[in-house]
């Protein structure tokens, strides 16, 4: 999607996907991934310079690319490309994943990071960073936009909603909410929530599958209420799910932050909660209400729309910050 974006502003992009030089086997994956060493990962950084030598780009952009050797970005900046690493993840947070190793040697031979946390920001200084950006996820307006006219509660057939991963506490939410009669609908991995719910619940709550693209977005307009959790264990200061609602003009319940409560007016353009007990308040408070919940969601979209939420507007920050640092020579 951000590369979408990079095309619509005019940028020739040239794309290399790293996955094909994983193991497929996923035992090895595991292994590789946490130690990062061996063929495979020599050969993805060898296939990054050779493609850098016949191309000649003017920015190199690794979006979350955990296996380049410090080596590697030595030398595409000494061929005077720039480099920029697009981290949506936290390398410094609490959850403590695998796979940073290699990173966090790249840290100091990237010429501009992007980080959607202020929390962040000291973090990459401190590790030698040259240059940092805040920015934040986005919506991607090609495929999250709102539903055709008249569209209304006739059309919804999920009345309080949840499309995502049940990361952190979420499953246990989620279960409260239904064991409370709350009529609930989560699509996502079905693996992942079989595994995460109670089997009764999973029958009851459970249906769709994972939902990407259009049927992500047909997802939300069939939505009375659509949830968004932060991902507290990485530190999340807002949620792109959050941006992904407003852009299709869905109704957002989100969990209230600093984040959030910045870029959606509460009550106006979006509604928030903290904890189970006002998160079902506010359930019970607009699922009925179809004209408070259509006047919040058109706020919310106009909003997003507005105060440039979406990729292009996201990805011009970078490339503005690029062009300075290739001006100043840096």
């Amino acid at each position: 999607m951000r590369m979408r974006a990079l095309e619509r502003a005019g940028h020739e992009v040239v794309r290399m996907d790293a996955k094909p030089f994983w193991p497929k086997n996923s035992l090895l994956f595991k292994i590789v991934f946490r130690i990062l060493v061996g063929p495979h990962i020599r050969r993805l950084n060898q296939e990054i310079l050779r493609v850098a030598r016949e191309v000649r780009p003017d920015c190199f952009w690794a979006d979350k690319v955990m296996a380049l050797q410090p080596s590697t970005l030595k030398k595409l900046r000494s061929m005077g490309i720039t480099t920029v690493s697009y981290m949506i993840d936290n390398p410094f947070g609490p959850r403590k994943d695998p796979g940073w190793r290699l990173y966090m040697k790249d840290i100091p031979y990237f010429d501009l990071h992007c980080t959607q946390r202020d929390v962040s920001i000291p973090e990459y200084k401190m590790r030698g960073a040259r240059d940092v950006v805040k920015i934040q996820t986005a919506y991607e307006q090609t495929i999250h936009f709102p539903p055709p006219a008249g569209w209304s509660d006739k059309d919804r057939n999920r009345e309080v909603s949840f499309i995502g991963t049940p990361y952190d506490q979420r499953a246990e939410v989620l279960t409260e909410l239904a064991k409370a009669g709350i009529p609930l609908v989560i699509s996502g991995s079905e693996r992942s929530w079989k595994r995460a719910l109670e089997p009764e619940i999973f029958e009851k709550v459970y249906r769709e599958g994972e939902l990407k693209d259009d049927a992500y977005r047909e997802g939300v307009w069939r939505s009375k209420i659509n949830i968004s959790f932060l991902t507290k264990s990485n530190q999340d200061e807002f949620t792109q799910k959050s941006f992904e609602i407003a852009g299709c003009g869905g109704f957002l319940l989100a969990e209230r932050s600093k984040g959030h409560t910045d870029r959606f007016v509460e009550g106006e353009e979006a509604v928030f909660f903290d904890g189970i007990e006002e998160m079902k308040q506010q359930i019970l408070r607009y699922l009925n209400d179809e004209p408070a919940r259509e006047r919040i969601a058109v706020a919310g979209c106009r909003r997003a729309k507005e105060s440039g939420y979406d990729n292009d507007s996201q990805m011009r920050l970078i490339t503005d910050r690029v062009a300075a640092i290739r001006k100043s020579g840096k």
